[in-house]
């Protein structure tokens, strides 16, 4: 009773102990589970945080577009829409929105949750764009290439590419900017000057400091103001075929150091005076296209001549050639000497048909009025001699007035006479 009594504590004892034991093994168990999924929920999270090197590629795609994870491309073409698309996948790094309806592109119409910061490449080309605001390519940071080609942009703000207020805005990231006949009809032009709008917007708070391409081909440009190109000391590359130049007398080349091509074809380019031959002249690495330009190959195109056949700076430079005068016309420019180029005041040929028709029928005017003066000589012969007996009489009554104011005399025998 007794020994049954003393191994009834130790049975328990061991009981506990056996409890313990299994409590132990369940907690090593449980500790040693919990690494392996912490472990598990790391590498699920990996991409996640790789994300910002990498893009998700669970992204959604909008319904109206076509995404290509792989090339990083969305393409939201021809479908009418009339805004940005809101749910744009944030891997996306080439975004085509041409073909649409935007009419209107609004401060932050790019700005998203999670933005879209490798977007680097925009095209909006032929999206019926009238007005761009200022700040709507904000929230872009990775903007490398923007291209509004063949909208009629009416309204371009100048802070369009530099953010809502230029003074607090730092500088676009762009690189390539396409502005390719953005020119909007006469009766929508607001009486603002297309060429101001362009350069108020390309030198608003020195954000395009970067942009080494510009293209404006086909703008109708007559001119380029003369801080057009002030701000853009990087650029490297400018196309203004086909538009209406007819000087480059206002605009300066001189701060761009770094340009390799300068392509002016298609223009109406009549000579390039000293100033402007100097600036090309002293740029290292420029590149210069002239072709399809109406020359005229005056006394004042002496000096371009002179340069043409001394610089490497124009490519091409044989297929220049003369448009005026009709003596001239097709004749090379570098064949042409001093000799040459004269300023004779040559009218052409419809031109002088006009003097000459002009003069015949002053001659017939003339003609007809002496016939009749002829033909009245008699009435004129008496209309002459009445108007010589009138001032005659005249002149009788002034001399006879004078007389008597001369003669004290005759002045008190009038004055008596009078009393």
């Amino acid at each position: 009773m007794p020994g049954g009594c003393s191994r009834g504590p130790a049975a328990g004892d061991g009981r506990l102990r056996l409890a313990r034991l299994a409590l132990v093994l369940l907690g090593w168990v449980s500790s040693s589970s919990l690494p392996s999924s912490a472990s598990s929920s790391t590498s699920s999270a990996f991409p996640v945080s790789a994300a910002s090197a990498q893009p998700q590629l669970s992204g959604r795609c909008p319904p109206a577009c076509e995404c290509s994870e792989a090339a990083r491309t969305v393409k939201c073409v021809n479908r009418n829409l009339t805004e940005v698309p809101a749910d744009l996948p944030p891997y996306v790094r080439n975004l085509f929105l041409t073909g649409n309806q935007l009419a209107v592109l609004p401060a932050g119409a790019f700005a998203r949750r999670p933005p879209l910061a490798e977007l680097a490449a925009l095209n909006l080309s032929g999206s019926h764009l009238e007005e761009v605001r200022a700040g709507a390519f904000a929230h872009l940071p990775s903007l490398r290439q923007l291209d509004l080609s063949h909208n009629p942009l009416a309204d371009l703000s100048p802070f369009a590419f530099s953010g809502g207020n230029a003074s607090v805005a730092g500088p676009s990231p762009l690189v390539e900017l396409i502005l390719n006949r953005i020119v909007p009809p006469a009766a929508e032009r607001q009486n603002r000057s297309f060429e101001g709008a362009v350069a108020a917007a390309l030198r608003a708070g020195h954000a395009l400091r970067g942009l080494r391409r510009l293209e404006l081909v086909s703008n109708r440009l007559l001119y380029l103001p003369r801080d057009v190109l002030a701000q853009l000391p990087g650029l490297r590359h400018l196309d203004l075929r086909n538009n209406s130049l007819v000087s480059l007398t206002y605009v300066s080349f001189r701060n761009l150091t770094h340009l390799e091509s300068l392509h002016l074809e298609n223009n109406a380019l009549k000579v390039l005076h000293n100033g402007t031959l100097a600036e090309l002249q002293s740029l290292p690495h420029v590149r210069v296209f002239l072709d399809d330009n109406p020359w005229v190959c005056d006394c004042h195109m002496a000096d371009m001549v002179a340069w043409l056949k001394e610089t490497e700076v124009v490519q091409g430079k044989a297929r220049l050639t003369c448009a005026f005068p009709e003596k001239m016309r097709n004749r090379v420019l570098l064949e042409l000497n001093s000799s040459d180029l004269d300023c004779d005041p040559i009218l052409p040929p419809s031109l002088q048909t006009s003097y000459v028709f002009l003069g015949i029928v002053l001659a017939l005017i003339g003609a007809i009025f002496l016939l009749v003066l002829y033909l009245n000589r008699k009435g004129i012969k008496k209309w002459m001699h009445n108007i010589r007996d009138a001032c005659r009489d005249h002149m009788e009554g002034y001399h006879y007035r004078y007389e008597i104011n001369a003669d004290p005399r005759l002045t008190n025998l009038s004055s008596n006479s009078d009393v």
